[in-house]
């Protein structure tokens, strides 16, 4: 019986003494199992009464197996296999991993990540931020430079003169696209309207109807023509010098009763002016702002002087077309009046040097406003030679007795009250060029 006991004891102590010991977590006390408290409860044999060294019988409560939750707490951690798999754990959201050490080490890692992105967006970045002022400060002294060219340039007409030759680049493309030969949309009568008054250069003193006369140089047109004189320029065209009881439009700067002396500038010329037309009796031409034209015509000049009712009797046409002005509005308008390209069948242009002159000037009575054409843009089945309106008479404030329409060009090349057409082939000047403008005008 003694044996049996000492062979179950030992083998009874070998197994608690298989069982693992959990850690001890730092600053915690090491847990004692039940099995330990009870082997510790044991009396020693050595102070057995009866002198025996034979330890006490073991009993079954001794010998208890803990419970799954005791083992659980009893386990050590071991460390993660899988640091990645932590870390994303951590990154989408999950609990942190259970060992604080292996946790950090994943937020370690990760602000790693990000500060070395970081750095790499701010190297990119300031490399791009340099290219970029680099290449803004190459633009800007570009800019500066090209401002300083233009600025530098000899002036042709009041516009640097890069400048004025991309105006005649413009107008030699339109030239050769279009050919000067689309029409213009027409629209019906019942949407048209009275043409609003606007720019009354060459208008603003009032002509006595039956003075009027269309000089025309450079015809064919012989000596023994009816209407042929030696000089054109001969001709004195009668005014009234009371006020125009029309509107004379928002272009009017100056009192038109005043002499040309008054209105001219600088003040230094004035009086030159002023003793010019006192012993001539004759205004000066070109007392607008764009001065005397420099295709105005010199005294001696023979041609034709048409009276209205030769012009009368060439065949009558009639357009509702649309008036396009450069200040950026646009009306459509009944007109009506004679083809150009009939003009020019019965007082056809001379020959120069064997051709065709490329050009025709016109300008107004007094040389205040005047313009150039191509010819063969005059020739457009659309340009007419105006008299009526909206179904009336021209009024002094839209040109009478004779105004051009031209719908294939802006309004400051439709001139109003011409009282000169003439060929040539030297490209002629024109008012508004003088000022800046497009010679072509073309839409």
């Amino acid at each position: 019986m003694s044996d049996r006991a000492n062979q179950s004891a030992p083998a009874a102590e070998h197994d608690l003494q298989a069982q693992p010991a959990p850690s001890p977590r730092s600053g915690e006390a090491k847990p004692v199992s039940a099995t330990e408290s009870a082997l510790a409860a044991q009396p020693d044999g050595n102070n057995q009464p009866d002198g025996d060294n034979h330890p006490a019988p073991t009993t079954l409560a001794a010998l208890q197996v803990p419970s799954a939750s005791q083992k659980q707490a009893e386990k050590p951690v071991a460390a993660s296999a899988h640091p990645s798999s932590e870390a994303a754990a951590v990154r989408a959201g999950d609990q942190r991993p259970e060992d604080p050490a292996s946790a950090d080490d994943v937020l370690t890692r990760r602000m790693q990540g990000r500060e070395a992105a970081d750095a790499a967006v701010l190297l990119d970045s300031r490399k791009q931020t340099r290219r970029a002022f680099v290449v803004a400060a190459i633009g800007a002294a570009a800019g500066y430079g090209l401002y300083r060219s233009l600025d530098k340039a000899p002036s042709d007409d009041m516009q640097p003169s890069p400048l004025r030759r991309a105006y005649e680049l413009n107008a030699a493309l339109s030239r050769k696209i279009f050919q000067d030969l689309p029409l213009a949309p027409t629209y019906p009568l019942s949407r048209a309207e009275t043409l609003r008054v606007n720019g009354v250069y060459g208008l603003k003193r009032p002509l006595k109807p039956e003075s009027w006369r269309l000089q025309v140089v450079g015809t064919t047109a012989s000596a023994q023509h009816p209407r042929f004189t030696s000089d054109v320029t001969a001709w004195e065209y009668q005014y009234i010098e009371t006020a125009s009881a029309d509107d004379q439009g928002h272009e009017t700067k100056v009192d038109p009763r005043l002499l040309s002396s008054a209105k001219m500038a600088p003040e230094s010329a004035q009086q030159q002016t002023s003793d010019d037309e006192n012993h001539t009796g004759r205004k000066p031409r070109g007392s607008e702002e764009a001065g005397e034209s420099e295709s105005t015509l010199r005294p001696g000049t023979p041609g034709l002087l048409l009276p209205m009712s030769d012009l009368l009797k060439l065949p009558r046409h009639e357009l509702v077309t649309q008036f396009k002005c450069i200040e950026g509005w646009s009306q459509i308008v009944h007109w009506a009046g004679i083809r150009m390209s009939d003009f020019f069948e019965i007082y056809p242009p001379a020959l120069i040097d064997g051709k065709e002159p490329r050009f025709a000037y016109m300008e107004t009575p007094d040389g205040d406003y005047f313009t150039g054409y191509d010819l063969h843009a005059l020739r457009h089945p659309q340009t007419l030679l105006v008299t009526e309106m909206m179904g009336a008479p021209l009024t002094e404030s839209h040109g009478a007795p004779l105004r051009l329409h031209m719908p294939t060009k802006y309004g400051y090349k439709q001139i109003k009250r011409i009282g000169l057409i003439a060929y040539t082939n030297s490209k002629p000047d024109d008012y508004w060029t003088k000022l800046g403008y497009d010679w072509y005008a073309g839409l």
